[in-house]
């Protein structure tokens, strides 16, 4: 079963890469650029075939892909495409411009990305990464709409009989704790509560927010019991509680609210499309926040690897660590449907992941071609409205030794989070 989990991840990762990649591939054919390779992975070729002008392959290293378009990079000042300089980083430049023409055959002169509209670019290098948000979303909704997600529900798992402060951590009662509102009102394991002081509670996050709002305050309930809608009184007290933010979800540090007193159960829920949407937004806000503050969890992610520090659940995690969850998720105690589920989320949030990290505005990465497009469109712009001579395309290749720093730090990043995953991996069970 951990071979069949890392199996379906890995296959998941090879149709999201090539999936990417398609983006770029179809939208670079609508406007005419050559495209020479479509290969998905890295390293040796283990199969390719050629149809038309494209040559498709797949390569050794699951890693990553790319598409080759023709003139990735204009000529140089003086017009030449290849320029030798004793400079290495001047030699980087005319690399990175040399290796955008290696391919050039007669006629296309007309068909090279940098002489394309910079709107056509920006398209060109953004339907890659969209694609990837595509297949997330709709990972998403199948996962949400279809299987459903395991959340708290509005059914009693149990009934605490007094109230303590959860700052206390203990869970049984003294003779000095006062009883609990819930038991004093005659709530019971199994019961559904279906209103709270004459709302309509469909969810979890709805019904603790009431029950929070209310603190001191006499409050009706109608639950539902073996079939029967039964009304119960409860007067509820003022409780320390753990914080929640503003999507439901417990943060550290705890504040004085409403209390019951009773632990929900847990369910398998299907979830309407709005609701999906919602739970999306807040995810997606969660994966923004997660790449910002990435740089911050460097030095917790080094003591993991190298110091034997434990590995925190939100540590960031490569292909090998993501593949390795992938497999011990098949080999959880918990419905064959449940796997399915929780492996699809687990492809959905790397091409997730894949959209937010290709947005950086920084080459050699999506956003940062993207980047160089929307400068160019504005330099242009702004010599048009002043009345001043077009500047051109703008030389993306002059960034090549930021982009060649980028890259490093990113292998070295990439190196870390392995060794991580290897020696000190983030297990969910």
């Amino acid at each position: 079963m951990m071979i069949l989990g890392i199996v379906v991840f890995v296959v998941g990762l090879l149709v999201s890469i090539a999936w990417h990649e398609l983006g770029h591939l179809s939208t670079a054919k609508l406007f005419g650029i050559r495209v020479p390779q479509y290969m998905v992975g890295f390293g040796p070729t283990i199969w390719s075939r050629k149809k038309g002008e494209t040559e498709y392959g797949i390569k050794a290293i699951p890693a990553g892909g790319y598409i080759r378009m023709i003139g990735m990079f204009p000529p140089g000042e003086d017009g030449r495409i290849t320029a030798r300089s004793t400079s290495p980083w001047r030699s980087m430049i005319e690399d990175a411009r040399s290796a955008a023409f290696e391919e050039l055959e007669p006629g296309d002169e007309t068909r090279l990305f940098y002489t394309r509209a910079p709107w056509k670019r920006v398209i060109v290098m953004f339907a890659g990464p969209f694609m990837n948000l595509v297949l997330a979303g709709a990972l998403f909704l199948t996962v949400l709409m279809g299987f459903g997600i395991s959340q708290q529900t509005t059914t009693v798992s149990s009934v605490s009989q007094c109230v303590i402060a959860q700052t206390e951590k203990r869970d049984t009662c003294k003779k000095s704790d006062p009883e609990s509102p819930a038991a004093a009102a005659g709530l019971k394991a199994g019961d559904r509560i279906v209103s709270f002081n004459g709302v309509k509670t469909d969810n979890w996050n709805q019904l603790s927010d009431l029950i929070r709002a209310n603190p001191d305050k006499n409050v009706s309930m109608v639950v539902e019991r073996k079939g029967h809608d039964v009304t119960l009184q409860a007067k509820l007290v003022r409780n320390k509680v753990a914080k929640k933010d503003s999507h439901g979800q417990i943060v550290d540090g705890y504040t004085y609210a409403g209390f019951l007193g009773f632990s929900a159960a847990t369910g398998v829920v299907r979830q309407d499309f709005g609701e999906s949407l919602t739970w999306m937004g807040d995810r997606l806000g969660e994966a923004v926040d997660s790449i910002t503050s990435l740089p911050a969890k460097i030095p917790a992610l080094w003591n993991a690897a190298f110091d034997g520090a434990p590995r925190q659940p939100d540590s960031p995690m490569g292909v090998v660590g993501a593949a390795r969850v992938g497999g011990e998720i098949f080999t959880l105690d918990i419905p064959p449907t449940q796997q399915l589920a929780m492996a699809l989320m687990l492809v959905a949030g790397f091409n997730l992941s894949l959209f937010l990290f290709n947005m950086l505005p920084l080459l050699p990465l999506d956003g940062g071609h993207i980047a160089g497009a929307l400068w160019e469109s504005l330099r242009r712009q702004l010599a048009k409205v002043l009345r001043r001579p077009d500047p051109g395309p703008f030389d993306v290749a002059k960034l090549m030794p930021v982009a060649y720093v980028v890259a490093g730090i990113f292998i070295c990043f990439t190196i870390l989070v392995l060794i991580a995953d290897v020696v000190n991996p983030v297990k969910i069970s």
